[in-house]
């Protein structure tokens, strides 16, 4: 990977972005993309789309720019704040986390915080805290304090995680690998398309609010109205201690995975398999996964007018939905390796065929 690459990766992963408040990080997948793309363009929910071609069916290769934070709902009157989780949080993973609030004002730093274990009965400290009573700490001494820092309702807060290249450079970790990493592959998909004939219109997006309920996954596929739908995610990788592979099969490293089921979700058969064929074809390694719980934009594409047939392609990931996340950088180019091998594929009669195997 070479470091054009990997500075993309940092950037797109730095960049804050929880939902409702994407624009930073649809800056940076707008400043990738546009060399790429005959056009670039938003919906009316901050949602980018970049599309390549004129003729041909459309596709559609969508990763979500938002990340899992919070936002600001009070500030008390000793000048902490109160604030809504944006996303899935698991109390686990939240104390003494440091954090950015964003204010109009610049950027605050603070920490997540609660009442101290020692103070607390034994049994409560076996107990995680519960959200509700925790807060966020941002050095002030005061509500007048805090609002003089420019901190108000509504403010979003992300975690503090740098981009950072592991011991083995293989492995990466940062925040908001879900999904910034399908936004990558979006964005490198129509980059290795730039100089190829393909017989489709391919559409790169990168869709806003997916973490609370899938809604820029709405005004996109209305958007474009796809013939084809990618859904990129990740999924979670079963091989970290204690992990059995009846509840996580994937490992890192071992290719991109094809999901076979979600809560949102059971793929289309005729894409599904003209996927895995290919990947067969071609020796693209792949897994499969699935989810019992959970879901990704793909559960909004595929009900869009008459059916969209669509497929999740995820890249095995460490600790989501927590302050840094792992990634496999193999993954990321198997992914991308398979994807454009499709696209090249999916001419107007290969579309029709699939559309006819649900």
């Amino acid at each position: 990977m070479e470091d054009q690459t990997l500075q993309m990766l940092k950037e797109l992963t730095e960049a804050p972005g929880v939902p409702g408040n994407e624009g930073p990080a649809r800056e940076v997948m707008r400043k990738y993309i546009s060399p790429y793309a005959d056009e670039v363009f938003t919906d009316h929910l901050g949602s980018l789309i970049a599309r390549k071609g004129d003729k041909g069916p459309k596709i559609l290769i969508a990763g979500h720019l938002d990340e899992v934070g919070f936002m600001v709902t009070r500030i008390t009157d000793e000048g902490f704040l109160k604030f809504q989780p944006l996303g899935g949080w698991w109390e686990q993973v939240m104390l003494a986390q440091r954090v950015t609030v964003h204010t109009r004002k610049g950027e605050v730093i603070g920490i997540i915080g609660s009442k101290p274990p020692h103070i607390l009965p034994a049994e409560a400290r076996k107990k995680p805290v519960e959200k509700k009573d925790m807060f966020i700490d941002i050095g002030a001494t005061s509500k007048e304090e805090a609002e003089e820092f420019g901190v108000r309702p509504g403010d979003p807060i992300t975690p503090i995680s740098p981009f950072t290249v592991m011991k083995n450079p293989k492995m990466l970790m940062a925040k908001a690998w879900d999904n910034r990493i399908g936004c990558a592959i979006a964005i490198e998909v129509l980059k290795r398309l730039k100089n190829e004939q393909h017989p489709n219109i391919v559409f790169g997006a990168g869709t806003v609010q997916e973490e609370v309920g899938l809604r820029g996954a709405q005004t996109v596929v209305n958007t474009v109205q796809p013939d084809i739908a990618f859904a990129i995610d990740v999924g979670i990788a079963g091989d970290t201690p204690g992990i059995t592979a009846d509840e996580a099969a994937s490992k890192m490293g071992k290719g991109p995975q094809i999901l076979l089921y979600d809560a949102t979700m059971v793929p289309h058969r005729g894409l599904r398999d003209f996927v895995i064929n290919i990947a067969e074809e071609e020796k693209i390694p792949f897994q499969f996964d699935a989810m019992a719980g959970g879901g990704t934009d793909a559960g909004r594409f595929h009900l869009h007018g008459k059916g969209v047939p669509s497929l999740v392609i995820g890249i095995a990931t460490r600790y989501i939905h927590s302050h840094a996340a792992i990634i496999h950088r193999d993954d990321f180019e198997q992914a991308v390796e398979l994807l454009v091998k499709v696209i090249k594929r999916l001419d107007e009669d290969t579309v029709n065929q699939i559309k006819k195997q649900a």
